[in-house]
């Protein structure tokens, strides 16, 4: 992964904010929203696309690009701060591949217990029956 690279890559649209905030909100366009695209990303190699397109599958859309948004701020400039920090964090994520599970072996006492109880329970349902008198 090419960081900077991936960060020429990136688009950012400001767009005007929803919610509460008075005539401000009207004439300031402080939301940020990033859009990524993971096919014809340079910075990725074809494994990195493969892994963020299954890990990020909810999140792209049907094209492969990814969106997010960010209106946390009221600055324009710290929205995109931390969209572009929220964007590194998701992919370096979807970037790591987990280590293999080792399955672990029953321990000898659990299964010499298993065994042991199946015993009493044999004898206790042997000991039900009644005598076999011939």
């Amino acid at each position: 992964m090419e960081k900077d690279k991936i960060l020429s890559e990136l688009k950012y649209k400001a767009i005007r904010s929803s919610g509460a905030g008075g005539q401000n909100v009207n004439k300031v366009s402080s939301k940020v929203v990033l859009n990524f695209d993971v096919l014809k990303s340079e910075g990725l190699e074809e494994e990195e696309k493969e892994l963020v397109k299954i890990k990020l599958e909810s999140r792209l859309t049907a094209d492969f690009i990814l969106i997010l948004n960010c209106d946390e701020d009221r600055s324009q400039l710290k929205n995109k701060e931390i969209i572009t920090k929220r964007f590194l964090s998701l992919i370096e994520n979807a970037l790591k591949v987990p280590k293999p599970r080792k399955p672990t072996k029953i321990p000898k006492a659990v299964v010499a217990k298993r065994l042991n109880d199946k015993a009493n329970t044999a004898e206790i349902k042997q000991n039900r029956r009644k005598p076999d008198l011939l």
